[in-house]
């Protein structure tokens, strides 16, 4: 299910004194199973875009295509279509607000109409997907349980929507390592698994490096570049230009390429690096 942005432009608060364009005539096609992650700095347009992706905000210019379907149409069914673009916002926890945490991830399907075995069943699997265990968190508040936790019982309430396409606004602000390691392998088992469309925002150059299949790089309300993470990543002066860094194993092999190490331009990863790194050192020995 492909998602269509064209020629978008968003502007806060038009035609009043505090008026703003946040983004300003984006093109861009979001294919069926891809990761895409979207990166920049901040204020460079990246959530505005991303909530414009499931009709949250309603273009000041342009179209949105769901699948063919114009999301701002006038004759269209827009829940329908928002059904299959899951958006989690930033710090989705505090959205949290049933009793139970079963009731809280039941809330989107019951709101469809579901049949109560459908919801049950939707729920388990959720909870499943965001490795919560229904038997010992199912019937506990979710306010009961750790920040990383809340979270996922926040994802799994959009998940148990059965979206095509899951939007994660920086989905590990605030957690610490290790909540912030479960999450992103969450991510990536949904995306393996082969039915969900990813579309992340995040900071982390070495997060989307591992991730990602393609990037969108925003700047200044603009978008500038796409490509796959190799592609992208081996344009450190542009990155630069923009705010932006590299990974780690990039910024590694960069210094090591201005000292004079002959080292393909394109690495991002930390394994592949290293062997290059070593090759070359035994070539030098």
């Amino acid at each position: 299910m492909p998602i269509e942005v064209k020629n978008l432009t968003h502007t806060y608060s038009a035609g009043s004194a505090f008026q703003a364009t946040a983004i300003r005539n984006v093109n861009l096609t979001i294919e069926e199973g891809e990761f895409i992650a979207v990166i920049g700095h901040t204020g460079s347009g990246k959530s505005t875009l991303v909530q414009h992706l499931n009709g949250l905000l309603k273009p000041t210019e342009g179209q949105i295509l769901v699948d063919g379907e114009d999301l701002n149409g006038e004759k269209v069914d827009r829940r329908r279509i928002r059904q299959k673009v899951g958006l989690v916002f930033q710090y989705p926890e505090y959205q949290l607000f049933e009793e139970t945490v079963a009731k809280d991830i039941a809330f989107g399907p019951k709101n469809q109409g579901l049949s109560a075995d459908e919801i049950d069943s939707r729920v388990h699997k959720a909870m499943e997907q965001v490795h919560l265990d229904y038997a010992k968190y199912a019937e506990r508040s979710p306010f009961e349980l750790s920040g990383g936790q809340m979270r996922r019982v926040a994802i799994a309430g959009v998940l148990a929507m059965q979206p095509k396409v899951l939007i994660l606004d920086e989905p590990t602000a605030g957690l610490d390592p290790q909540g912030r390691d479960r999450i992103l392998g969450m991510v990536k088992e949904l995306h393996q698994a082969g039915d969900t469309t990813v579309v992340m925002v995040s900071h982390s150059m070495d997060d989307v490096a591992r991730l990602a299949t393609r990037l969108v790089v925003m700047s200044r309300g603009e978008l500038v570049a796409t490509g796959t993470p190799r592609e992208i990543f081996k344009q450190v002066k542009m990155m630069e230009s923009i705010g932006l860094g590299v990974p780690e194993a990039a910024k590694l092999c960069n210094m090591l390429r201005q000292r004079g190490v002959q080292l393909p331009d394109d690495l991002y990863q930390m394994e592949e690096a290293r062997d290059a790194i070593l090759a070359r050192w035994k070539e030098v020995r």
